[in-house]
């Protein structure tokens, strides 16, 4: 009996505290074939970090609850975890004005599926 190699998928972590929006963005990262984590705030979401070594990707709103915003976590983990993959988005921020840590995009809201479907793929190519 041969067995097929297992084919493991990339983990992208979704840290929004809108849960409608939330679960919109974890059913699009499924769908483009991803493994998902999610958290309601930043500080959620360092608290899985610290417990994971898996995640890929943190696809992350900015304006967030909770003395945290996406900003400051994609800070903490381009500082704390620097192979991880940043994608930040908002409503309510002017992409020009978002200093973004190297390696990370930003995509305004509302944004388009494909856009950041094929931002994960080139990230984990």
């Amino acid at each position: 009996m041969t067995s097929e190699p297992v084919e493991t998928k990339q983990v992208v972590l979704v840290v929004e505290d809108e849960p409608l929006l939330r679960m919109m963005a974890v059913d699009l990262v499924e769908d483009a074939g991803f493994d998902v984590v999610e958290a309601a705030d930043a500080i959620e979401a360092v608290r899985i970090l610290e417990s994971r070594t898996d995640i890929r990707i943190v696809f992350t709103d900015i304006d967030m609850p909770n003395g945290m915003d996406g900003m400051q976590l994609a800070a903490a983990i381009r500082d704390r975890w620097p192979p991880i993959e940043i994608i930040v988005t908002s409503g309510y921020y002017d992409p020009d004005s978002v200093p973004l840590p190297p390696r990370s995009v930003f995509f305004p809201k509302p944004y388009r599926e494909q856009d950041i479907i094929a931002a994960m793929r080139r990230m984990t190519a």
